[in-house]
């Protein structure tokens, strides 16, 4: 098959002919249709994650069809078209069947664990506990983003935060899933905030129906908390960080109104310092999202048939396997055009 694979952190990948994967046991094989171009795969390819091993596929965004399923598969056959979250469960351990796959011991992550979907081919684990059927309408870059930046979105507003309809939600960062997170508030009636540095992803919040936009370029954390507060005076019910910095994330706690709900979906290269004693003082809770248990799928591809998301409102490019190289560098340098990227593989 054809892949996208680098030898080395930091040295440019390149695509060529690799083995075809072998489904295990419980795992099967899909063929790519489309995968998403996530920042987490360039943190992968600088080599912050010490789970990876060289040489290495990245991706792990996917949709496509099962091409060959192992012997102890029982759910799911040759031909369906299918998606899977980023993170595998087991399916066996005490996380796994209390419900909360995504925090699973033993989880997989393709593209991370293991070779990803940045090629025609990738094997995917434990099928039967992690695959989700896709309606054959549902396009296919909507679907692909539903495995890794949409469901732990959703996840993170819904699941965790539990916005209800009427809320102020703040969000703070406007790549994409923080996009992600403005359409999943709005679906569920919020009333939503977006802070970012760069007017043009303010614009596509607001145009995606964001009702107040905050631009916080050479603002003091002061001076953008004063914006906020123009907004909504006794603060946020619920903040969202997803951007993962020590000053975005203390922003968006300190932006929250007594009993308020922060949820940490942006990932940090260090642990923060966090304003623990705004935490204290309103009894604040902070809360994580680490994408979503398969079995929890059925309410998001839901709100996705009936319209009210529409996850391939966030794609503004798409690309083939061969300018994915040079797009994981340019992501890298920052010099990527705003919006989200999918890879368009068959």
């Amino acid at each position: 098959m054809l892949a996208v694979l680098f030898d080395r952190f930091t040295e440019r990948p390149t695509l060529r002919e690799v083995p075809d994967p072998i489904a295990s046991p419980r795992g099967v094989v899909v063929r790519v249709q489309t995968t998403g171009l996530c920042r987490s795969d360039v943190h992968g390819w600088l080599g912050h994650d010490s789970g990876i091993g060289l040489p290495h596929v990245p991706g792990h965004e996917l949709v496509g069809v099962v091409d060959s399923v192992g012997a102890e598969v029982h759910r799911f056959r040759v031909g369906q078209r299918v998606t899977v979250p980023f993170v595998c469960a087991c399916g066996r351990c005490p996380e796994c069947l209390s419900g909360n796959g995504q925090v699973c011991r033993n989880q997989t992550q393709p593209g991370f664990t293991h070779w990803g979907s940045f090629a025609e081919l990738v094997a995917l684990h434990d099928a039967d506990n992690n695959l989700i059927a896709v309606p054959e309408d549902l396009d296919g870059g909507a679907a692909a983003l539903l495995g890794c930046r949409f469901a732990t979105a959703f996840r993170g507003v819904s699941h965790q935060a539990k916005l209800v309809a009427g809320e102020r939600m703040l969000v703070v960062g406007c790549g994409g899933v923080g996009l992600s997170a403005v359409m999943i508030g709005l679906a569920l009636g919020a009333e939503v905030t977006a802070v970012d540095i760069d007017q043009r992803a303010l614009d596509r919040a607001a145009a995606l129906g964001a009702q107040h936009t905050v631009n916080s370029t050479g603002g003091s954390r002061e001076e953008v908390l004063n914006a906020i507060r123009a907004v909504a005076p006794d603060g946020m019910e619920v903040s969202v960080d997803a951007l993962g910095r020590e000053e975005t994330a203390g922003l968006a706690i300190l932006s929250l109104a007594a009993r308020g709900r922060h949820v940490q979906i942006g990932l940090f290269d260090h642990d923060p310092v966090i304003p623990m004693s705004a935490v204290i003082a309103k009894e604040l809770a902070i809360l994580g999202s680490h994408g979503m248990p398969a079995s929890d799928y059925a309410e998001l591809l839901a709100m996705v048939a009936s319209g009210a998301l529409r996850p391939q409102s966030l794609i503004e490019r798409r690309i083939r396997l061969e300018d994915v190289p040079e797009a994981l560098v340019r992501m890298a340098e920052g010099t990527t055009p705003e919006g989200v990227t999918v890879i368009d593989v068959a």
